[in-house]
C-alpha cells in the first residue's frame, strides 16, 4: 500500500469519525456511564473534543452545538428520551476507575 496524502488521511479520519457518531446515535441503549466505565470516554467527551478542535481552528462552535452534532438532537432532548438513572453498580465502577479526563 502506498503512503496516504495528508488530505486522504484526513478524509479517512473524518469518515471514521462520522461512522462512530452514527453508531453512537443508533446505540441509545448504551449509556454514557457505560462508555466511561469501559472506554474512559463518552458522547460528551466526543462533543467536547469536537468543540475544542473548532476553537483551535478559530471556528465558533458552542457546547450545545457540539453536543447536538454528536447526539443528533439537543442534549436535553436526548437525556429525556434515552438517559436512564445510573445503577449503584455503574456509579461504583465509575468512582473506582479513577479520574475521567478528556
Amino acid at each position: 500500500m502506498s503512503e496516504l496524502t495528508q488530505e486522504q488521511q484526513t478524509e479517512l479520519e473524518a469518515a471514521a469519525f462520522r461512522r462512530l457518531v452514527s453508531h453512537l446515535r443508533n446505540r441509545t441503549d448504551v449509556q454514557n456511564i457505560d462508555l466511561m466505565n469501559l472506554a474512559g470516554f463518552c458522547r460528551n467527551c466526543l462533543s467536547n473534543w469536537y468543540r475544542e478542535a473548532a476553537e483551535e481552528a478559530g471556528l465558533p462552535v458552542s457546547k450545545d452545538q457540539s453536543r447536538e452534532m454528536v447526539y443528533g438532537m439537543p442534549y436535553e432532548e436526548w437525556k429525556a428520551r434515552y438517559q436512564a438513572e445510573a445503577s449503584d453498580a455503574q456509579k461504583a465502577a465509575f468512582e473506582s476507575s479513577g479520574p475521567h479526563k478528556s
